[in-house]
């Protein structure tokens, strides 16, 4: 369990590390830095809502939605008393990048974003439209750990399962 907690503070003192020099850095700088010009750059940008910027809701039910779904996978992740890495890596990912975009809903009202992958924009159908959002390490490492639960579905979860599954033969 220390590494599950060990992970999660990696994952939010990156986030918030990176986040304070995008504040320091790119806030400044209209076009950001380009990586591999025409594709990866870092590009200061703020946000209200939640993935790719979806605003559904006001900030504060937002800022009490992550917390509960934050306060449920920890409860989730204590509760089963499971140790495999395979477990607790995607639960820690998770958790540590939702408690490190709720600092910023908490501190600022906007969650800071700098990545930004400029896989196409342009008009489609008449409409102006950039395929892919700036994001930021709290993102990627929600997004990583929701893939790592997808990805391997059977073997988190196979032991809550086969304790609860009744023997009907």
């Amino acid at each position: 369990m220390k590494w599950f907690f060990a992970i999660i503070l990696l994952v939010i003192s990156l986030d918030q590390f990176t986040k304070k020099l995008a504040v320091d850095y790119l806030s400044n700088l209209p076009d950001g830095i380009s990586i591999i010009p025409g594709l990866f750059s870092l590009t200061f940008a703020q946000n209200r809502g939640v993935a790719f910027g979806v605003e559904f809701a006001p900030p504060a039910m937002l800022l009490l939605m992550t917390g509960l779904i934050t306060s449920a996978v920890l409860f989730y992740v204590i509760r089963s008393k499971r140790q495999d890495a395979i477990f607790l890596v995607p639960f820690a990912l998770i958790t540590g990048g939702g408690i490190g975009n709720m600092i910023d809903r908490i501190t600022s009202g906007k969650v800071v974003d700098f990545i930004y992958f400029d896989l196409y924009h342009g008009k489609i159908l008449g409409t102006y439209v950039s395929l892919w959002p700036i994001f930021n390490v709290a993102d990627s490492a929600i997004t990583i750990g929701a893939c790592m639960l997808i990805m391997f579905h059977n073997r988190v979860f196979s032991h809550e399962t086969m304790a609860e599954t009744p023997d009907v033969r």
